[in-house]
């Protein structure tokens, strides 16, 4: 389901029989860290009806899952409203608007004032190191600090009581508790000092911690809004108006009133607005945008465009064949979106220790104030240890580890021509070591040609005629090689009726009278057809690497008719993704419905690891599942109906976008261009990222185990404990962002 899919127009995806149920997405204000995620959820939970929630801290943005009947939007909104946040429920006209680049806004302008503010507080504590007395009287600290504290710093006080309210913690109460610590300890000291010489106070570092903190989170908000990049690039490509051409007359129109059927014409230099089929004119189209595919693509009348793309030389006429939300550039945008919305499986762990974290860091803080003060009896010193503590802790790069790396590589893979459905498909994919490839489409051209055909009555044309007449409705490759073949030889088509697919195994149909069969060696098996007159003629061909089909007449006593052979091309770039594989240790095996001669053929010009031959679609699956035995993580890549199974029982289904709807639903990562070197680079990808993630985590953790025990020890000033602080998200962030340097080798 799509990740924008909005409450006024829900898909229904039964997840047990009879509960039909609806997704809403909803935008939420004011998380901070993964503890807000944390509740957040929680919260969603809790509502009835509700079957699942997801939240990201990245896209600040909840997917939720509930019972159609039995859960309203305006429940869930006030559900994550009663936990202390701000929400709505997206609407169509929300999720499919272009995401444009974010506009400059004011949310320097507080992190600007409190600078100017701490720094008068700060510069004195560097003249002390050289023995100047420039420190200014404390209550003109105070003047300077309590701005910083109790308007700049409001937000941290209004987030922690939200959190208190709802019973739980967050970052916003460890910042709003230890500052106002050391704010506190400072005014006291102020006020009670009498006449002993000006005290040391601490203003400084409460003002200079909110301020590093606001300085934090505004380089995060910055650096996560580039993790959206390829959303907003994918969207530009959108046109706002198309030139139709309707009634003879050519007229500039919004898109939105662009109908499929319409005529538009696309001049050069233009990006196309719709996908359709080219019926007028030629040229060469970019469509690296699209598909990843860095050279121009010749296109003429009967080919097809995608919107998005950029038409080069020539003036181009096009029909449409889809527009708005059933285009290819829209459900790549919805692809890449839903990816990135869905939590990785790694993240839910993640999440299970943020929800205590908070909790946790307040207990360590309020162990070390009482340590420090019982033990030492410097209860001043033990009071900025526990802010040292409070203000060290936070969940914030915890939260941002998985989804800003998630974001990122999804969004760079979509660039490369590799779509990732979900999360879970890209965490899966790095652990993959054996891929299975289907032969035909995958790693053939898919455009076989008639090579050979054979008459039991020596009447090849009346072979033609019959295979022609089966095959005149199908859309099978070696369907339209028979097609073509005939058309070339002028054997015309007759009308067939009764026309079916047999699966995996051929075509049946009733034509002039007869019930005619057209298929694989195991279909004339099953049906008791005699080979034996051209047997030695299809052994002969299919160690040449030939797919043979056979044509029987099964009115009566079923005879042989004859037999058909064709030829299919390796793509060029099928070895190459192979050899690619083999050196990241990926074992490879050929599954195909192809027989053992054609099969081998491809195996050993690609050494291939196996090959599985003559095999049938619900056999795939089979073959599929004996490769995950003994703990492998399989890969399966495939383009046709009938891999759909095969393809779904994989740990990580890949799908050729050159191929059918039904393979690419069933796969977790769609290529938008069929070159089987994109394989490679798809797990190339995954590993780049999932290493983030974990470099991510492994630094998130680290931080924490490390700066905790300093700051409770009394080994960490609580201004550097803000600065860490502050630091650790940008850096876990910005660490996610070198993602978008990888650059595919199948270019």
């Amino acid at each position: 389901m799509n990740s924008h899919a909005a409450a006024l127009n829900p898909d229904t995806a039964p997840l047990t029989p009879g509960l039909a149920t609806r997704e809403w997405t909803l935008p939420i204000e004011g998380m901070t860290c993964a503890s807000c995620v944390a509740r957040v959820e929680k919260a969603l939970k809790k509502v009835p009806g509700v079957v699942s929630a997801e939240v990201n801290l990245a896209t600040e943005k909840a997917q939720v899952t509930a019972e159609e009947d039995a859960t309203a939007g305006e429940t869930l909104v006030a559900a994550v409203e009663k936990a202390g946040y701000t929400a709505h429920v997206e609407t169509i006209a929300e999720a499919d608007a272009p995401a444009a680049e974010p506009r400059p806004d004011h949310s320097w302008r507080p992190v600007v004032i409190a600078a100017v503010l701490s720094a008068p507080l700060v510069v004195p504590m560097f003249g002390m190191l050289f023995g100047a007395g420039w420190m200014l009287p404390g209550w003109i600290q105070f003047a300077l600090a309590a701005p910083v504290q109790f308007w700049l710093g409001a937000r941290f006080y209004r987030g922690g009581w939200a959190a208190l309210r709802a019973g739980a913690g967050n970052m916003d109460l460890l910042v709003a508790l230890g500052t106002s610590a050391a704010f506190g300890l400072s005014l006291y000291l102020l006020l009670t000092h009498g006449q002993h010489g000006e005290p040391h106070l601490y203003f400084e570092a409460s003002a200079v911690i909110i301020t590093l903190v606001l300085l934090g989170k505004q380089l995060e908000a910055r650096a996560k809004r580039q993790t959206t990049a390829a959303i907003r690039a994918l969207n530009a490509l959108r046109p706002e108006t198309a030139r139709v051409r309707r009634g003879g007359q050519e007229q500039e129109v919004p898109i939105a009133r662009v109908r499929v059927g319409d005529l538009v014409v696309v001049r050069p230099g233009e990006r196309m607005p719709v996908d359709g089929k080219v019926t007028e004119g030629a040229s060469q189209v970019d469509e690296s945008l699209v598909t990843g595919e860095s050279l121009p693509v010749a296109k003429h009348a009967g080919d097809m465009v995608t919107g998005g793309s950029v038409n080069g030389e020539g003036l181009l006429t096009v029909q449409t064949t889809a527009v708005g939300a059933e285009s290819t550039l829209a459900r790549i945008v919805r692809m890449v979106e839903s990816a990135q919305a869905h939590k990785a499986p790694i993240q839910r762990l993640v999440d299970q220790v943020s929800a205590v974290f908070v909790p946790v860091v307040i207990g360590i803080a309020l162990i070390t104030l009482l340590a420090w003060g019982l033990g030492t009896g410097n209860w001043e010193s033990a009071i900025l240890n526990a802010v040292a503590v409070l203000v060290i802790a936070c969940p914030c790069a915890l939260g941002l580890a998985t989804p800003t790396a998630i974001m990122t590589g999804t969004g760079v893979a979509a660039r490369h021509g590799i779509l990732i459905k979900d999360a879970q498909a890209l965490e899966i994919a790095h652990k993959v070591n054996i891929v299975g490839f289907d032969k035909t489409g995958t790693l053939t051209e898919g455009k076989p040609q008639l090579v050979a055909h054979d008459a039991i009555n020596g009447d090849r044309i009346a072979l033609l005629v019959a295979s022609a007449s089966i095959q005149s409705g199908s859309e099978h490759p070696l369907a339209r090689a028979v097609l073509d073949a005939a058309k070339a030889a002028g054997a015309a088509a007759l009308p067939a009726s009764r026309v079916h697919a047999l699966a995996g195994r051929g075509m049946a149909a009733t034509v002039d009278g007869r019930d005619l069969r057209l298929g694989s060696g195991r279909l004339m098996d099953e049906l008791g057809v005699d080979l034996a007159a051209l047997a030695d003629h299809a052994d002969a061909l299919q160690a040449q690497g030939r797919t043979v089909s056979w044509v029987a007449d099964v009115t009566g006593q079923p005879t042989l008719i004859g037999m058909l052979a064709f030829g299919d091309t390796i793509k060029d770039s099928a070895r190459h993704a192979i050899d690619r594989l083999r050196v990241q240790g990926i074992r490879t095996v050929l599954v195909t419905g192809d027989n053992r001669g054609s099969a081998e053929l491809v195996g050993r010009a690609l050494r291939l690891d196996d090959i599985h031959s003559d095999v049938l679609p619900q056999d795939k699956a089979r073959i599929v599942a004996e490769l995950k035995v003994g703990g492998a993580t399989v890969a399966m890549v495939g383009d046709g109906i009938n891999d759909a199974p095969a393809l779904a029982a994989a740990d990580v289904g890949i799908a050729m976008s050159t191929g059918t709807d039904v393979a690419m639903h069933a796969a977790g990562v769609t290529l938008m261009r069929g070159d089987p070197a994109l394989v490679a680079d798809a797990i190339d990808i995954s590993r780049k990222t999932y290493a983030k993630i974990r470099q991510n985590l492994f630094w998130a953790f680290v931080y924490n185990a490390v700066g905790v025990p300093l700051a409770a020890f009394g080994l960490l000033n609580p201004v550097i404990a803000g600065a860490a602080m502050a630091l650790s998200s940008v850096s876990v962030v910005s660490n996610a962002l070198l993602l978008r340097r990888w650059k595919g080798s199948a270019q």
